[in-house]
Order: C-alpha cells, then structure tokens, then sequence
C-alpha cells in the first residue's frame, strides 16, 4: 500500500483532475499536475503544477522521478505517455485500456469481438463508397469521429445515407464510426472500481439525461427495475475484467425499450454522472480513485440518503453575470460545486449542484426548481 504522505501524480488539469486533487489532499497526500495550461482547475490547487505537453518526456521523467504512482482525469491523454511511466513507477489506468477507450473505433470493435453488446455500427475510414447497403442498413444513425469526440462533439446526424458524403465532409472526412438509431427508453451509467488485486465495488446505478449532447440531469437511483441494475452491473464488471483494468471505469449504456442493455462507450476514469458521489456516498469516486491507485482497501459505496441528484452547470447561466450562488446557498439540501474556470462559454462545465433527498421524486423537485430559478436569473 502507498500510504498517506506519498507524492501522487496526475495527467490533465480539469474538473476531474480538480476533485481528485482535493480527495487525495483530505487523505493526506500530495499531487503533482502535468497539464499544458498555465491555468487549469487542478494545477492551481495541487502541490505542484509542471507546465508541459503530455508527450514532455523530461517533464514525464521528472513527474515519475517524483511521484510513486501515476493516474489520469482523461481519456486523451496519450497512451505512450502512460506505458513510457509504467516503466518506472505505477500507473492506473493502463495503457492498453486508455488507447481502446480514446478511439471510437477500437473502442466498438473491441466490445464487438469480446461479446459485449452494442449498436450497429460501421467504420468508415475514406470517402470512397458512402451510399453501399451497409451505410443504408444503418440510417437513420449518427456519424461519430474516432478520436477527440465529447459532449456531442464530432457528431453529426445522417437521416438517409444520400446525407453520409455531406456528413463525412463536414467531419474533415476523418475516420469514423457510423451507429444506427435506436428506440432508447434509458440512458444509464454504471460506474466502478478495481483494485490490483481484482477486487470491485460497484457504485449506485445512474440515469442521465443529456440536453445537446451534455450530460444535463443524473439521477440515483436510477429508475429501472432491481434486475436491469443488476444485469448492467453484471456486464460492467465482465468488461473490467476482460480489460485487465485497474483504476475507476465508467460504462455508459442504452437501455432499449425491449429491455436490451447495449454499450454506448466506456470511460477510462471518473464520470461526470458520478459526481453525486462526493455528497451522498460514504466514499465519493475520487477518494475511490486514490484507493486504487494507491492499492488501499476499496470504500464504501453506499448512499448517506435514499436519493441525489445532480445537475451540471454550463457556461450558458453566466449570460447575464455570474448566476446567483445565494439563492443556491440558501437551500438546505443543495450542494454546490464550482470548478474555478476562469471563463464561462455556452457549454462549458463551470460546475454542478448535488440534491439530495429522502425520495428520489423529491430531490427531483428540488433540482429542477432550482436550475429553473438560476436559467432566468
């Protein structure tokens, strides 16, 4: 075990990186940031913040001359950087789960190969021949980009596959995937964790409610039936293993209204549906980050109150100055965290609120109210 004291480094300085930061710090430890930016959620408040492209080798060999053991708050951090640090000091996640999870295509054929289901799919790697029967099956569908894709980024719809040349074009016609449409009754998200020693925890099952392709809305629990859960939970843990993975996994699925569970994408690290996880968990899925990553015992999962719920707060409710954190404040079961970005833009994760309640129904009540109030403010 690495215990408390122990230097911890960490590649990428977001809001994720931000909350790691601030959970290994309550347990006594100290964080060195490897970000490009000079001014990053996680670089301002770890320890030690070394200003340097992922791809630095001099800053990679000095953050594993100083830290025991190495994670990541992202999943695009280049996987050469990680296998080149495993070579000396721990790293969670690896390598080879990283560089599957960053490409969309890997990412597909991967699950594919390995039984997991998913939606049908084709890759497209050139312009060549986009009006074949395979594209045809597969409209109406969403053309995705391989690499770099998030929060609806690098997607464009396709209603006939007359639309796919046109879609491809405006996708700078680099590789992607083509995912047929599908009668989603649930959006839901299982996230957890596994030790070295293949130990795992599972938290909460969550469902999430997306506006313009951003997580908008995630709610626990989820409101699926007990052996919907269990099954996703059953499938999450399937691919944990098949991957060999150490560190915290998120596995994003569609529930379709037949009852099928399918794989959406896999998430390499924290997610932000888990962030409801820092207020109503006995350990939050940072804290369980450190837990991994340092081969401490996994924490308790389970839920402090019956429901939470969180929403995301998005650059669009600075459109009139900053939004009005006392009327926030003021609600008693209301937990408001903001990532200290220093620019609000339309979209743009600035932070997120947690409810929580006695009720699922009521925490629901609350957390709309609340983010209408703050949306006309």
């Amino acid at each position: 075990m690495i215990l408390p004291g122990a230097k911890l480094g960490l590649l990428g300085g977001g809001q994720l990186g931000r909350m790691f930061t601030m959970a290994a710090q309550a347990l006594g430890y100290q964080v060195t940031v490897l970000d490009p930016a000079s001014d990053s959620p996680a670089g301002r408040i770890a320890e030690y913040h070394l200003q340097a492209d992922y791809l630095d080798y001099q800053a990679l060999s000095d953050l594993g001359n100083s830290c025991v053991a190495i994670t990541t708050e992202f999943e695009n951090v280049p996987a050469e950087a990680l296998h080149y640090l495993a070579q000396q000091r721990i790293v969670s996640p690896n390598a080879s789960s990283v560089s599957i999870a960053q490409d969309r295509i890997q990412e597909k054929q991967f699950l594919s190969t390995n039984g997991f289901a998913v939606a049908p799919f084709a890759v497209i790697q050139a312009g060549d021949d986009l009006t074949s029967p395979i594209y045809q099956s597969l409209c109406p569908g969403i053309l995705k980009v391989s690499q770099l894709g998030y929060d609806g980024k690098g997607q464009v719809k396709v209603t006939h596959v007359s639309d796919l040349p046109l879609a491809f074009d405006k996708l700078h016609q680099v590789p992607c995937v083509l995912e047929q449409f599908l009668p989603i009754a649930y959006e839901i998200s299982v996230i957890l964790a596994r030790g070295f020693d293949g130990k795992i925890a599972h938290f909460p099952v969550i469902e999430n409610q997306h506006h313009q392709g951003i997580l908008d809305i995630s709610l626990v629990p989820a409101s699926i039936s007990d052996s919907i859960q269990q099954q996703a939970c059953h499938i999450a843990t399937e691919l944990a293993t098949k991957l060999d993975y150490q560190g915290m996994l998120c596995v994003e699925f569609f529930l379709l209204h037949d009852g099928q569970l399918l794989i959406n994408e896999i998430a390499p690290r924290p997610h932000n549906s888990g962030h409801f996880s820092i207020d109503a968990c006995v350990t939050s899925q940072f804290e369980q980050q450190v837990r991994t990553l340092c081969q401490l015992p996994l924490g308790n999962t389970a839920m402090k109150m019956p429901a939470a719920v969180m929403v995301n707060l998005l650059g669009d409710l600075w459109h009139n100055g900053e939004p009005d954190w006392g009327f926030v404040l003021n609600q008693p079961a209301a937990k408001l965290h903001l990532y200290g970005k220093s620019a609000a833009r339309p979209g743009r994760k600035m932070g997120h609120i947690t409810i929580l309640g006695d009720t699922l129904e009521q925490a629901l009540g609350n957390a709309l109210a609340i983010k209408t109030t703050l949306s006309k403010r």
